[in-house]
């Protein structure tokens, strides 16, 4: 039976989780953020100091005449390490948020965007632009086969499961996922059995993800989906509340539970699918960032998805910093690194459910 405290939990309103002990994470984790952000730029090949990196970032708007020195420290700021930063924001803000929601509307804890289909058929696009040669867009069409691929993956996943339909639920738009992602799995495989020795050096750097190829350019068409993306979650994040508390309650609350679904699909589609076809897989960002959020600062949507986005941007940060610090001049692929986080993470989560599950 559902009873006010109940919807109150769901809702994260409980006298439990008091607003200061919000603003106190919520503090931490902002100054985190910044000290991270100012470390992915000065820590790389060439070292910058503090103050180099606050010069060099206040150069660019100056019309002063540069040295040879700050003329190099602006280049290497601007034109390479502050895009490549804020592609990581972008990402792994995408990436947590997605889970976020996916979670809600699962009401699955283990539900992670690439469950959906968009990461595995977004890595079979890219891999069959490389292995086939396909060069219709120039140097955009492997981000765009990608991009193009995540999506229709989604949309036949969608179709198959017809999650709105009566008698249907949630759990076998999973199972529907799940399959078509084995499938499109054994297509990847096949392709990269065909692959030369050269398309399979390229195809293990992509499907291992990399933000190495992060530009202006590709900064500028992925961040207005992303905060689009965002601010739909926002908005619809009331309704991610009312549907944990159960589709029937949801539906007496006056949720519409099969549109509500058909467009939390589509956006997450959308954003997931966008951060994977410029930077390749990059997985468990997804997992991790909204379930210890959902446990700092409970499961209300209203702050579990900004906190999700700013803590998804830490992640992808912290993992591409450690993966260009690692081996320099060389760079380990970011997919490593989660994985290395990622694994653990997801054994933990189905260990502490099963303990839980014994003791009730």
């Amino acid at each position: 039976m559902t009873t006010p405290n109940s919807i109150a939990n769901t809702l994260g309103t409980t006298p439990h989780r008091p607003r200061d002990h919000t603003r106190l994470i919520g503090s931490v984790i902002a100054i985190v953020f910044g000290t991270v952000f100012l470390a992915t730029i000065a820590i790389g090949p060439v070292s910058l100091q503090f103050g180099q990196v606050l010069s060099a970032l206040g150069a660019r708007f100056s019309d002063a005449p540069l040295d040879a020195d700050t003329a190099l420290n602006v280049a290497v700021v601007w034109d390479l390490r502050l895009a490549r930063s804020v592609t990581a924001i972008i990402v792994g803000a995408s990436l947590a948020t997605c889970g976020a929601a996916m979670q809600g509307l699962f009401g699955n804890p283990l539900a992670d965007p690439g469950i959906v289909g968009v990461s595995s058929g977004a890595s079979l696009g890219a891999i069959a632009v490389i292995v086939l040669q396909v060069s219709t867009f120039g140097i955009w069409t492997l981000p765009i086969g990608a991009f193009l691929a995540g999506v229709g993956t989604t949309f036949l996943i969608y179709g198959l499961a017809r999650p709105g339909r009566e008698g249907t639920d949630s759990s076998q738009l999973l199972l529907v996922g799940i399959a078509v992602n084995a499938i499109g799995g054994s297509v990847a495989g096949y392709l990269t059995y065909l692959a030369t020795a050269e398309q399979l050096q390229s195809l293990t750097f992509w499907a291992m993800g990399s933000l190495s190829t992060a530009k202006w350019l590709t900064v500028g068409i992925t961040i207005g989906p992303a905060i689009a993306g965002m601010v739909l979650l926002m908005i619809w994040a009331r309704q991610l509340d009312l549907l944990a508390l159960g589709e029937r309650q949801a539906r007496h609350l006056g949720v519409d539970v099969p549109k509500l679904r058909r467009k939390l699909i589509f956006v997450t589609a959308l954003l997931v699918a966008a951060a994977v076809s410029f930077n390749g897989t990059i997985g468990f960002v997804g997992l991790v960032v909204p379930h210890i959020f959902r446990l700092l600062i409970g499961p209300g949507h209203r702050r579990l998805i900004p906190f999700s986005a700013i803590g998804g941007g830490l992640l992808v940060m912290l993992a591409d910093l450690v993966a260009r610090s690692m081996d320099p001049p060389n760079e380990i692929p970011i997919g490593v690194i989660m994985g290395s986080l990622g694994g653990p993470f997801f054994l933990w989560m189905i260990w502490t459910g099963r303990a839980q599950g014994k003791g009730t």
